[in-house]
């Protein structure tokens, strides 16, 4: 691709983005599925020509995947306590686990693929998209701790399979075929150290600088933004320098800014969300266009089965597996909700770009496999993501379901018998004549609320999900009541 098809490119992609922002907002349909059949088409046209080992795509990938696994990480802090991605993380991550074994399973059976090949294929099919989520975790009609726990899982799920799929890439390779074990250690060391050391230092370094120097000199905010996006790079760039992995560095990097508490701009998660997401929407049409010149080496039959056994058998079966390990306060339709929305995306299309890169025989073949999978979970997620939506949400507006009860994410995983103070109607109407009244919380369900059609006089009404931020924002000595259903 020269300069001017690359501007080219890239113009159009914005232009678009823009263009049909309202649409993706209003109707059954995703910038995934924009993007990736606008790539079908140019490359099915011959406007883009794109191969496996493009160097524009190699660039786009790899910055993509980078910014994708520091954003993620930074991201981990925003929107609930710092415990609250814990919990999710490690009850989910028993079920990233149960979908590589179903799926590496079921593409022995469909494609007789070698084991080692098969495993590859179960990893990079066992990351779940937060491109694809995106419009389900923005919409507020959807109880926060569901939507929590599924954007907490897509941030999580990558670090948990990325270093599997490393040493999977590895042996499939050859890379360190007939080494002894001190090559094996040094390759371990390579990947599981020097990666998040270097990127962990870097994040922690470098938010710590820009945190002294706005104190002292208030940096202005433009410069701040681009800040982050200099971390990710050379997060990256100095961990690969030094013989370790890049993507982990960058994920260890946004770690590490999360861990310290910088008291930073809104904007470094801003500009690199909004980098991040131009960068997620330009890779979408690269892998369409190569998609459209790989898709014709997967036997249909085969590839559209292995597409239904991870969409509606491997996820439905790990979540519904992990759950009955470690029980959650979840209603029925909140169970469904999260096993359905497990869509893969561009992830996977980049670890199986990975792969290829890596030198495993059949990368090619397993990248177009993963392509096939991700075209249909593209269309089923993204064309349901707003009705679903709605639909779970007409459903909290017409009955008390138990995950609105709960404030958190970890709140769904953790028991609590802790009773908590009570007053009744007499002593709280005397405590609000008094001269130092307290601030009463209305914190009922929604659909209780539209049932009794009533409210204390002067009550302040937050939804039970929502109460842990807006409790932050809050002064601490003032008495507050809540009262629910």
């Amino acid at each position: 691709m020269d300069l001017v098809a690359g501007f080219g490119l890239i113009g159009l992609t914005v232009i678009v983005s823009g263009l049909v922002a309202g649409l993706v907002d209003r109707g059954p349909i995703s910038f995934p599925m924009i993007f990736l059949g606008l790539g079908l088409a140019l490359g099915a046209t011959g406007s883009l020509q794109v191969d496996a080992h493009n160097p524009s795509l190699e660039v786009v990938a790899a910055l993509t995947l980078a910014l994708v696994l520091f954003m993620d990480a930074f991201s981990l802090e925003g929107g609930g306590s710092r415990k609250d991605w814990l919990v999710p993380a490690l009850v989910l991550g028993p079920g990233t686990g149960l979908v590589i074994l179903v799926v590496a399973g079921a593409a022995i059976l469909l494609f007789d693929l070698p084991p080692i090949q098969a495993f590859l294929l179960g990893a990079v099919l066992s990351s779940t998209d937060a491109v694809v989520l995106r419009d389900v975790v923005r919409d507020e009609r959807v109880p926060r701790p569901v939507r929590r726990v599924l954007s907490v899982e897509a941030g999580t799920n990558d670090i948990i399979v990325l270093p599997l799929l490393l040493v999977l890439i590895a042996v499939a390779g050859g890379r360190n075929a007939g080494s002894n074990p001190a090559d094996w250690a040094l390759f371990g060391v390579r990947v599981f150290v020097i990666g998040p050391v270097v990127g962990a230092g870097v994040g922690a370094v470098g938010a710590w600088l820009m945190a002294r120097a706005d104190a002292r000199y208030s940096v202005r905010r433009e410069y701040q933004a681009l800040y982050g996006v200099g971390l990710v790079l050379a997060s990256y760039a100095a961990a690969v320098a030094l013989g370790g992995d890049g993507f982990l560095a960058a994920f260890f990097a946004g770690l590490a800014i999360t861990a310290l508490d910088q008291t930073l701009c809104d904007c470094f998660l801003e500009f690199g969300d909004a980098a991040a997401e131009m960068s997620m929407l330009l890779a979408f049409v690269l892998f369409g266009a190569l998609l459209s010149q790989e898709l014709g080496s997967v036997p249909p039959l085969a590839g559209l089965g292995l597409a239904a056994i991870v969409i509606f058998a491997a996820r439905p079966l790990a979540i519904g597996t992990v759950l009955s390990i470690r029980p959650a306060a979840l209603s029925r339709v909140a169970r469904a909700f999260i096993a359905w929305f497990g869509p893969r995306g561009l992830n996977s299309l980049l670890f199986a770009l990975l792969v290829v890169a890596g030198g495993v025989p059949g990368g090619e073949f397993l990248l177009a496999v993963t392509g096939m999978v991700v075209m249909v979970s593209v269309l089923l997620h993204g064309a349901s993501a707003t009705p679903l939506s709605g639909w779970y949400g007409r459903r909290v507006a017409t009955e008390v379901l138990a995950e609105e009860r709960i404030g958190t994410a970890t709140g769904l995983f953790e028991r609590n018998d802790e009773s908590s103070d009570r007053i009744g109607v007499a002593e709280l109407a005397e405590m609000i004549r008094s001269d130092d009244p307290p601030v009463v919380v209305d914190v009922r369900a929604r659909s209780q609320q539209d049932r009794d059609g009533v409210q204390i006089p002067g009550s302040v009404r937050v939804l039970p999900g929502s109460v842990p931020e807006w409790a932050s924002t809050q002064l601490k000595d003032r008495p507050y009541v809540l009262y629910c259903t």
